[in-house]
């Protein structure tokens, strides 16, 4: 697998204060891993050290096969919108990429175009940035992040203050990205619900220490999210489900089984379940959400804040 971010016992302390403690974890090429913790939890200094903003105390962390402080070149290949969007309020949305192409050494404008069409600022192109409303302000902050084409994004609470069609719109873009041009992405949010729908991964952090790493696809398992289906023969029902290769099921009982993939056609399983000869006497969909278990594993570790 091919690795896009590593931290190994990275450590950072602000005079007395100890923002991170011994934090590890690693990020996968092709994964959107969303970043959990409380406000102070160390989030945004992580994203700090990543994109050079802050220096590292001790630890290691490996940017695209380079390692900090020596990763200039690895740099060149992350787009970041950590903390403000950095916009100039007087220069439009067409000027503030001109400015930044320029920066970057990119000299075909067409890019520019593309990057205001992909964020869906046609219209406000020649806005300046003062002017935007702060959904607009955040497209434009993810405009920069993207105008040299990174293989890495670092977003640092990009959704926040957005109204619901922001956030829903951000979310596409954000999937848009991952999907068509397999960016890797990095984000942190304290809207749990929206974090989970676009996360392929998450990894929560707890007063400067990293507590634990899952996969969505374990989140939902351990969450019991899924397809619950009640019916008279579980094993038969089992059977189907191997021999119709909906995997993967947990049979909780000798009447419940939990198909973890939500995404099943609930009226077509039901209707070959029935045609096996499986009595169907329920089938419900249920989601664990994010936000409990991130509250239940902050009581295991002995208390904490929302995200």
């Amino acid at each position: 697998m091919d690795t896009i971010l590593k931290l190994q016992h990275v450590s950072k302390q602000f005079g007395r204060f100890q923002a991170l403690n011994d934090v590890s974890f690693t990020v996968n090429r092709g994964d959107i891993y969303g970043l959990i913790g409380e406000n102070g939890a160390g989030k945004t200094t992580i994203m700090r050290l990543i994109t050079h903003l802050s220096p590292l105390n001790s630890g290691s962390i490996t940017l695209l096969g380079e390692q900090a402080p020596h990763y200039q070149q690895a740099l060149k290949h992350v787009g970041a919108a950590i903390e403000t969007p950095a916009a100039f309020k007087k220069l439009t949305v067409k000027q503030n990429l001109t400015l930044a192409a320029i920066q970057h050494g990119i000299q075909d404008k067409q890019v520019i175009t593309d990057n205001i069409h992909f964020v869906g600022l046609d219209e406000k192109a020649t806005t300046k940035a003062s002017k935007l409303s702060l959904g607009q302000r955040q497209r434009l902050g993810l405009a920069l992040a993207l105008l040299s084409q990174p293989d890495f994004l670092v977003l640092d609470e990009p959704i926040n203050g957005l109204d619901p069609s922001g956030i829903m719109a951000f979310r596409e873009l954000l999937k848009k990205l991952n999907r068509e041009q397999n960016t890797t992405i990095l984000i942190s949010s304290h809207i749990l619900t929206e974090l989970y729908q676009v996360s392929t991964k998450f990894g929560f952090i707890s007063h400067g220490q990293f507590i634990k790493e899952v996969t969505k696809e374990d989140l939902d398992k351990e969450n019991r999210s899924g397809i619950l289906l009640t019916v008279d023969d579980v094993k038969l029902a089992a059977e189907l489900l191997d021999s119709s290769n909906i995997q993967p099921f947990t049979v909780l009982d000798d009447a419940r089984i939990l198909v973890h993939d939500l995404s099943v056609d609930t009226a077509k399983l039901n209707q070959e379940l029935v045609i096996a000869g499986v009595a169907v006497k329920n089938i419900t969909r249920q989601e664990g959400s994010l936000e409990e278990y991130y509250t239940d594993l902050l009581k295991t570790q002995g208390g904490g804040q929302h995200a």
